[in-house]
């Protein structure tokens, strides 16, 4: 069971690390348009649209990601929980 934690931990720190780069790619002009740009566009965009959807940007600054990267960590927290308590 700690082998499928250790591997549900990775697969969550790596996804927040994408997230990371994905915005941090905006403070470079042309980064999206990169093969890595659009690599991390395909699989972090559909996460943050969500949230985008529901808060809007304020004075030009979108908000959105924080609370993504927020409801991931508790997603992350709350799903070994929840198999911490299967595996007794």
């Amino acid at each position: 069971m700690a082998l499928i934690l250790t591997i549900i931990d990775g697969l969550f720190q790596l996804y927040t690390l994408a997230i990371i780069v994905f915005i941090l790619m905006s403070w470079f002009p042309g980064a999206y348009n990169t093969g890595l740009g659009r690599f991390l566009g395909q699989i972090c965009d559909p996460f943050l649209s969500v949230f985008r959807r529901f808060i809007p940007s304020i004075a030009g600054l979108d908000f959105s990601p924080i609370v993504a990267l927020l409801v991931l960590q508790f997603a992350e927290r709350g799903l070994v929980y929840l198999l911490s308590l299967i595996s007794f």
